[in-house]
Parts: C-alpha cells; sequence; structure tokens
C-alpha cells in the first residue's frame, strides 16, 4: 500500500514538472518568478512593497532582512544603536525581526504581537512603580499614536495636578515619587540656601507665600530689615557680621574679612569716620586719597596712593626706595629732582624707563643704534667707561682691521650708514678690478692681501691641473661683475678655438682628450 502511495504521489509530481515545464516561459512573462513563490499578501502596513520583493529580501541571504528591516524603521534602529527602547531591552537587539513581526499573513494580519493584558513595561525606558502601576493604559497612550511616543515627563500628564503652576520647572521627581504627591523628599539644605540655626524653626510660609518657590530673596534684609538697627547703613548683607543663631553674635572682624586691614592709626578710627554710606550701594575706597585728600601737601599730583611713599604711623614717615623699583637711580640720575622725570600725575602718566624717552633730543646716532644706549654707556655719563664691542655686531673686527682708527670708517656719529663690503673700502686695491666680484674675503683675510686662502677645486669643483695649472685667473675670468663670478666649465668655453674637430664630436671633450695636452688622445682615437 505504502509503495503504490509512493509511486502515485511521484507519477503526479512529474506531471506537475511537465505542466510547470510547458507554461514557466509564459508564467515568467507575466510575473517575476519571486511573485509566484510569494507565500502570501503582507499586512496592510506593507502594501505598498509588494510590487518589489527586493524592498525586505535579498537573494540567498537571509540574514540581510534584519537590515532591511531597520533601513525602513530609523526608530527601532536608533534604540538598537543607543541600548534604549523595548527593541534594545528585550533582546531583540539579537533576533530576526520576523521572530516577532510575522509577514505574509494576509492584509488584515497584525504586526505586533504585543498583549497590552501581559505586556512587561519594565521593558521600556519608563518602568511603572507606585500609583503608574495601578494606571490604565489608555491614560497615558493615546488611541491613534505610538506606544513608543507616548510623554515621558511627569508635567505631561499632571499639568493641572501642579500646585507650584510651572515655578519649580518640570522636573517633580527631584521631590515627589510615584508614590504619591504627599510623599515628598525635598532637603532645603541641597539648595542655595540651607537651614542653619532659627531658619530650621521658621514656618515654610514666612517666606514662601503663595506656595511660590523659585525666585525666593535670600538675602537677610529681605525678611530682616526691621531689625536692622544700622538702618541699611552697612549694606543687606548682615550675614558678613551675624549668623543665624542669633543678632547679637557679631563675627566680623576687619582685618580678616575684608582686604583692608586696620593697622596704628587706623585702628583707633571710628567706623563711621570711612563708612559714611552704605558700602555695598557705594562700595568703600582703599585708597588714602579717599580720606586724606585735604591732607595730600603733593597736591594729587604723586596719585591717591600715599603709602607708596608714607605709612599709617604717620605723613613724615617716608619708605619709598627708587632702587626698588624698575628703575634704580644710579650715577648722575641720583641727583634729579623727581618732576625732571615725572612731569605729570604718577598713576596717569605712563613713564618709560628707556634711556631714549629723555635722552632721544642728544642721541648722536640719530636712533641707528636702537634705544637702548645702556650697551655702550653708563649712568656715570655719555663719555665715560664706554664698553662698546664690535664683536657683537655683523662686523666683528679681525686682522689688520682691529688697529683701524673708528673715524677711518666711522666718519659720523651715524655709524650703520658704513657699508661692510670689502670693496667699499678697498676698490682701489683690488688688482682683479672686479673680474672676481666683489666679495674679496672669498679669497683673502683680514690679515693681509697676500694670506690668500681660495682652493679652485674645493670652491668651485673644477681643479686647476695640466695645462690649467699656473694659468692667471684673468685668463677665465675676463668680465666685471657685481655678484659671485660665475664661469663655464665646459672645455669649449674656452677652447672652441682649438678644436679640430669643428663640434662633430660634441662639446664633452674630456672623453677623449685631458687637460696636459690635446695630442695625449685616450687610445684608440
Amino acid at each position: 500500500m505504502s509503495s503504490q502511495f509512493t509511486s502515485t504521489r511521484a507519477s503526479r509530481a512529474l506531471v506537475l514538472l511537465l505542466c510547470m515545464g510547458t507554461l514557466w516561459p509564459e508564467l515568467v512573462k507575466s510575473d517575476p518568478p519571486e511573485q509566484l513563490l510569494m507565500p502570501g499578501p503582507l499586512a496592510e502596513d506593507h502594501a505598498d512593497l509588494e510590487a518589489d520583493c527586493t524592498n525586505c529580501h535579498q537573494a540567498f541571504d537571509r540574514s540581510a532582512q534584519r537590515e532591511l528591516c531597520l533601513e525602513c524603521h530609523e526608530a527601532a534602529a536608533a534604540d538598537l544603536k543607543a541600548l534604549t527602547g523595548m527593541h534594545s531591552r528585550n533582546g531583540a537587539d539579537e533576533l530576526p525581526c520576523g521572530s516577532c513581526h510575522a509577514e505574509h499573513r494576509g492584509r488584515d494580519a497584525k504586526l505586533s504581537v504585543l498583549d497590552a493584558a501581559t505586556f512587561d513595561h519594565a521593558l521600556t525606558d519608563f518602568a511603572l512603580e507606585g500609583k503608574h502601576q495601578s494606571t490604565t493604559c489608555k491614560a497615558c497612550h493615546a488611541a491613534d499614536v505610538k506606544y513608543r511616543d507616548a510623554p515621558h515627563d511627569c508635567l505631561d500628564c499632571h499639568k493641572k495636578e501642579d500646585p507650584h503652576r510651572g515655578s519649580l520647572g518640570q522636573d517633580c521627581a527631584s521631590c515627589h515619587d510615584a508614590r504619591g504627591w504627599p510623599r515628598t523628599a525635598f532637603d532645603h539644605d541641597e539648595t542655595e540656601f540651607p537651614l542653619v540655626g532659627e531658619h530650621q524653626k521658621a514656618a515654610c510660609s514666612a517666606c514662601h507665600t503663595d506656595k511660590e518657590y523659585t525666585g525666593t530673596p535670600t538675602e537677610c534684609s529681605s525678611c530682616h530689615k526691621v531689625d536692622d538697627k544700622h538702618g541699611g547703613r552697612l549694606g543687606p548683607d548682615c550675614k558678613s557680621c551675624h549668623t543665624p543663631r542669633a543678632w547679637d553674635r557679631s563675627t566680623f572682624d576687619h582685618d580678616r574679612d575684608t582686604e583692608y586691614k586696620l593697622v596704628e592709626t587706623h585702628r583707633s578710627t571710628r567706623c563711621e569716620a570711612c563708612h559714611a554710606v552704605d558700602p555695598y550701594k557705594t562700595p568703600t575706597k582703599s585708597e588714602c586719597a579717599a580720606c586724606h585728600t585735604q591732607d595730600d601737601a603733593h597736591k594729587g599730583r604723586f596719585a591717591a596712593n600715599c603709602g607708596q611713599c608714607h605709612t599709617t604711623k604717620d605723613w613724615k614717615t617716608q619708605v619709598f626706595d627708587h632702587n626698588k623699583t624698575e628703575f634704580p637711580l644710579l650715577g648722575l640720575h641720583q641727583n634729579l629732582y623727581c618732576t625732571s622725570c615725572h612731569t605729570g600725575v604718577i598713576d596717569k602718566q605712563k613713564l618709560e624707563s628707556r634711556c631714549e624717552s629723555c635722552h632721544q633730543a642728544s642721541d648722536p646716532h640719530a636712533g641707528q643704534l636702537g634705544k637702548d644706549c645702556g650697551r655702550c654707556h653708563s649712568p656715570l655719563g655719555w663719555k665715560r667707561d664706554v664698553s662698546f664691542d664690535h664683536g657683537l655686531t655683523a662686523f666683528p673686527l679681525l686682522g689688520l682691521h682691529e688697529v683701524v682708527g673708528c673715524e677711518e670708517c666711522h666718519t659720523t656719529a651715524a655709524f650703520q650708514d658704513v657699508k661692510q663690503l670689502c670693496v667699499d673700502c678697498h676698490r682701489a686695491e683690488d688688482v682683479h678690478t672686479a673680474r672676481l666680484g666683489p666679495d674679496c674675503s672669498s679669497c683673502h683675510n683680514p690679515n693681509g692681501w697676500k694670506f690668500s686662502r681660495f682652493d679652485h677645486a674645493q670652491r668651485t669643483g673644477f681643479a686647476l691641473d695640466g695645462g690649467h695649472a699656473g694659468l692667471n685667473c684673468t685668463r677665465c675670468h675676463t668680465e666685471p661683475t657685481d655678484t659671485s663670478p660665475k664661469q663655464s666649465s665646459e672645455c669649449l668655453a674656452c677652447h672652441s678655438d682649438d678644436d679640430a674637430h669643428t663640434g662633430s664630436y660634441g662639446r664633452n671633450c674630456e672623453r677623449c682628450h685631458n687637460t696636459s695636452d690635446w695630442k695625449d688622445a685616450l687610445p684608440g682615437f
């Protein structure tokens, strides 16, 4: 029986294959092969993708379906990448999408398998705690809104229940939790105004009227203005002297708490002598002139900081030492009056310490040697102990130059007008008549003209040997030049008239000849 049944099934399969072979070309013309093999229609949400199977499938690669899904479902892809949302929390990052969202089950089939009755909300980014556990789903999830788009912030649902009318912001959880509004965890010590001392006993409503919490003033005088025995003269910051424990506990120490210590005569001065008005609205000045303008014998010429010269002991005691400044008074400067340099108010006049700021008019060098006269001269006098070192210039004096008198080169005090090229001074002594350029030092040194140190082979790469040895320089260098001499090293540059081959063998004579004799050619030539 079984064998007969198997034979029958095989016969039917063969007939089916024959029919398919006959009809296949016509079927392919009407629909792609994938459409013929599609197991069923797509759900309504994906109906527009049905015409092209490659929207969701890649031939012979089942694993590619997940990436194709995520290309369209960007929100789910973003959740998986950020490790947030339901798809990340329930392990969907390792499963194919089709394991939960099956397709090809008809137009009316549901793609989501989520059951609101059994769904674990802890798999989302908003776990249900406290009162939220007994809240109905539709209270937060509107009918036509995706579950993922449900509101998360407290005020999205509880704005009407906010007794603070938004004055404390939207983070209700900073004080309340999901167990109920009356349960608060607010700690006033975590604010910018911790409650200490007598403030701990004060009722909230004493400072926060009408449940207004933001913008509550924290200055002492905002609550204690009527308790101010100073009548506002010392400003609103009572805590600079008092503590919340009691008014009669003053902690103010002028030497410790301010930048102005009371020493000597100032220690016995009454507070009102300096603090005549509110020091917070009009800060008390610490400059001496703020109180001692009438005592200033200099009439303001030496600025307001009397402490630079005087002490708080009395006016006659002077402590200023100019030698401790950046410009100590030395030599002839010691006998000058202060007003010789300080012609205006000291703290307003920007006085330069460079020599030229005072001596520019008497500079015989016309500014050519810079502004630092101290490099050569001293405060003892312009002509005393002049210490100029010519070796520090761009032209150090070497050899015979060292014994030359300054005036032979420097005809005026404008020293930098002197030229530095050898020919500027020695043109008349140039036996080469400029045919070797202006730089005599390339061959000679300052010890004398006869001490020539020029090596033609080393300096030019063209050794003078054979017939070239002993030639006068002018045999090749025939024209005067203002720059370094340039001469071609090719044989024909000088020997074109000696070329018996009239150029037929090229310009490289050295391939056959040497520098000793033209007739001494290489063997074979």
